[in-house]
């Protein structure tokens, strides 16, 4: 399996109120040597989260206690930019599993859902919702429910629903990237071959 199998997920989120996040933002380019995705995390938001010294920058909200959960809550245009896939792995890494905006750089979405993470993309009028509910109080929770496609506020029952591509979405219920896919069909594929003409 190539990373954990979504389904639905309960979780408090992080608010980064910010339009036009690009990658290099996500990730700097400094930190994209790396072939495998682990470690990536460590540098999501490097330059927004550290100091040139190494240490916290106290207000950025990844370094705030009382924000933590699997949802990242973005402004418009989250990951917009280079098509780098290394900021959906920062993404991954770091622990969220669910990226919410109004509007996705088209790029990014897909390797979010090619790494299992989730892009949800809603209205202006139930992000800014989202934000006031986090605003008044962090600890507030959200429902992502990917088999009925709804993003709901727990804490007043309002919800919306969000688009996905058929396969991506069967690939992330099953936790399938897509060499994942391809292997659950071979013995189809098998099947298929030896009826064909050599």
């Amino acid at each position: 399996m190539a990373y954990d199998k979504f389904s639905v997920l309960n979780s408090t989120a992080v608010p980064l109120p910010i339009e036009n996040v690009d990658t290099d933002q996500i990730i700097p380019a400094r930190f994209l040597k790396a072939t495998e995705r682990k470690g990536f995390g460590d540098n999501l938001f490097r330059d927004w989260r550290y100091n040139t010294d190494d240490t916290p920058k106290e207000q950025f909200v990844l370094n705030n206690p009382i924000y933590s959960g699997k949802i990242l809550v973005g402004g418009k245009n989250f990951g917009s930019g280079s098509s780098r896939e290394h900021a959906a792995w920062a993404v991954y890494d770091y622990g969220f599993r669910c990226v919410v905006s109004s509007f996705f750089a088209d790029i990014f979405r897909n390797n979010c859902l090619n790494v299992g993470v989730l892009p949800v993309q809603i209205s202006p009028d139930f992000l800014e919702k989202i934000f006031k509910a986090i605003e008044s109080d962090p600890n507030t929770e959200f429902k992502v429910d990917l088999p009925e496609q709804t993003f709901t506020i727990l804490s007043t029952g309002e919800f919306e629903t969000f688009g996905i591509n058929e396969y991506k979405k069967g690939n992330l219920l099953n936790g399938f990237d897509d060499i994942d896919y391809l292997l659950n069909l071979k013995d189809n594929i098998k099947e298929f071959a030896q009826t064909r003409p050599f």
